[in-house]
């Protein structure tokens, strides 16, 4: 197998939870040599330093400071999290057995989640004598099942079935002698008394690679962490820019990223900001230099269902990344954004794909569309084409996790500078 896309494996099945993506990344910016910064300390920045900074343990930003006075800022943004079921406090259901109390985050498919062994992840707050601490947590084996209803009692499911979070998607922790037994291996994990928790369920099946020439990738979490390892890997191997490089990992995005650690929070502007303070730079004129690419997963053509796509913009895995549009702005693409990254693109050898919606069918939106708002600048909104979004495991193609780390090197390798509205320069 490549070594490329083991990696990304491994790294799709460390991620058991949004906490765990940004521990994950973290432990490979500390390897690579970027110092981590506090939000809370006074910043000391040198010529051709590296660096990152998280938030809420969620959200992480790394960036480099070139060797002499930069052009503007070359971003890329990814969010963390995914669509999954959140457990309650106070979460124990007893009644014949002890079940765990779930509210769901996001728009997710929820049949998927029936019938697989599952398991929990997250954070917990731990009392210390002096305040609170956060400790990660994951639970690593097959701990729970939501049990699907027979059919025998269910006679229609296949016909169509409303499931109903209250009810029907309640996982099963085990008989009524183990009331208790869930708080108690959190604490065991924990290492002292739990003020608080941030828990997810996760499915326990791993990454894998198949199909007859091993062209597809299945995983959990694909959207978007496929698109958050590819322009990681192209940041980390990136020549350096006259720019200032910025990748971006937002958590949040399933929800609206309204959040402390979202796309719609300040991170990203108050960290660009004391990046031009310490350039004695100005920052709008730096903003009038950038460019932002927004990598959020794309709807690949159905192979059953090819009548839910548009006709002549439906992306095919294995052909290229996905640059995305639509009218209403809910992916930001304009013909500027799109040609500044299609010229990226071409100059590294990576083919391109079109996506828009079928007129009828509205679709999502991405953290592209949110971040405008705080840093505007041209952004193209880009994806890898994938079957099954927002189901608990999604395919994609092993191809387009390469191409988008080729593209994204040659991207971030880049130096861009605006001449006059709508001309650039790349080099």
């Amino acid at each position: 197998m490549n070594d490329k896309i083991r990696g990304l494996m491994d790294f799709l099945d460390a991620s058991r939870s949004v906490y765990h993506v940004v521990s994950y990344i973290s432990d490979i910016l500390d390897r690579e040599g970027y110092v981590h910064l506090s939000e809370g300390d006074d910043w000391i920045l040198e010529d051709g330093g590296k660096y990152y900074i998280t938030r809420n343990m969620s959200t992480v930003i790394a960036f480099r400071i070139p060797h002499g006075e930069p052009a503007g800022f070359l971003l890329s943004a990814s969010h963390s999290d995914r669509p999954s079921f959140k457990i309650k406090e106070n979460g124990e259901l007893e009644s014949k057995y002890i079940r765990l109390s779930t509210e769901r985050y996001g728009g997710m498919l929820m049949a998927p989640w029936l019938d697989r062994p599952l398991s929990v992840a997250g954070r917990v707050m731990v009392e210390t004598p002096t305040g609170v601490k956060m400790k990660l947590v994951d639970i690593d084996k097959d701990l729970m099942i939501i049990p699907n209803v027979a059919i025998h009692m269910n006679r229609k499911v296949n016909e169509g079935y409303a499931y109903n979070p209250a009810t029907d998607t309640i996982p099963l922790l085990g008989d009524r002698d183990v009331k208790g037994m869930f708080g108690r291996m959190l604490a065991e994990q924990a290492g002292g008394r739990i003020l608080g928790h941030d828990l997810f369920l996760y499915l326990r099946q791993k990454a894998t690679v198949w199909g007859i020439e091993q062209e597809f990738i299945s995983a959990q979490a694909l959207d978007d962490l496929q698109c958050a390892w590819g322009c990681l890997q192209g940041f980390l191997n990136a020549s350096e820019s006259g720019s200032v490089p910025m990748y971006c990992l937002f958590d949040s995005e399933e929800v609206g990223s309204r959040s402390v650690s979202g796309a719609d929070s300040t991170m990203l502007t108050s960290t660009m900001n004391r990046i031009a303070r310490y350039l004695d730079a100005n920052l709008a004129r730096m903003m009038s230099q950038s460019f932002l690419v927004s990598a959020d997963n794309a709807h690949a053509i159905h192979p059953n269902h090819p009548e839910l796509a548009d006709p002549n913009n439906a992306p095919v895995m294995n052909s290229g990344i996905v640059v995305k549009f639509n009218a209403s702005q809910r992916y930001t693409t304009d013909a500027v954004a799109a040609s500044v990254f299609r010229s990226v693109c071409n100059r590294a050898g990576v083919p391109t794909q079109t996506y828009y919606n079928r007129p009828d069918i509205p679709g999502g939106s991405t953290l592209g569309y949110v971040s405008l708002t705080h840093v505007s600048v041209p952004t193209a909104d880009i994806g890898l084409a994938q079957l099954a979004m927002h189901s608990c495991y999604e395919t994609a193609g092993v191809l387009d996790s390469l191409y988008l780390e080729q593209a994204m090197t040659a991207y971030f390798s880049s130096t861009l500078t605006v001449t006059g509205d709508g001309e650039y320069i790349i080099v």
